[in-house]
């Protein structure tokens, strides 16, 4: 998962001008909990969702792009591994997290149709991330500004990996 990104990004701080201190924003991770109906168990006897969690399979889109590492296969031969990183932000309240979107659209709006993103459900991602000291931030309104990724990146990206 590497490094978080040094981004410009501020999501869910807001700070009066004559104080500079910043304000939490409700987050809409907690809309979606709320919405959600009572949790109960699962048929095969595991607990269902805590109060205040979205259900584990909601879809998220969340910005990442491919990587490659070479190896060596089994015959000695030289291959390229792909695999996906998330990418991830530090942000003034929560140090390090990944951005997760409920649509592709506001994906696009809060970084530009260039961004590479993956569809994921939040549980695995929270999970996988929380494992690594990192969050996840739902729908988090972006500062405006120069998106990460623009069509020349991802052209530039595509001819270094190839």
């Amino acid at each position: 998962m590497g490094e978080p990104n040094r981004s410009r990004l501020l999501d869910y701080t807001q700070g009066p001008a004559a104080t500079g201190v910043p304000e939490a924003r409700r987050s809409s991770l907690l809309d979606y909990a709320e919405a959600a109906p009572p949790s109960r168990p699962a048929a095969d006897g595991r607990p269902g969702p805590r109060p205040g969690v979205p259900p584990y399979e909601t879809p998220v889109f969340v910005p990442a792009h491919p990587r490659y590492v070479d190896a060596v296969d089994d015959d000695g031969r030289a291959v390229r591994v792909p695999f996906v990183v998330y990418e991830l932000f530090e942000h003034p309240a929560h140090l390090t997290a990944a951005y997760a979107f409920t649509t592709v659209e506001k994906l696009v709006a809060a970084f530009g149709e260039a961004q590479p993103w993956v569809g994921t459900s939040i549980g695995p991602l929270a999970e996988a991330l929380g494992e690594r000291g990192a969050t996840v931030l739902l729908d988090p309104r972006v500062a405006p500004g120069r998106p990460n990724w623009r069509r020349a990146d991802l052209a530039a990206y595509a001819r270094e990996v190839r």
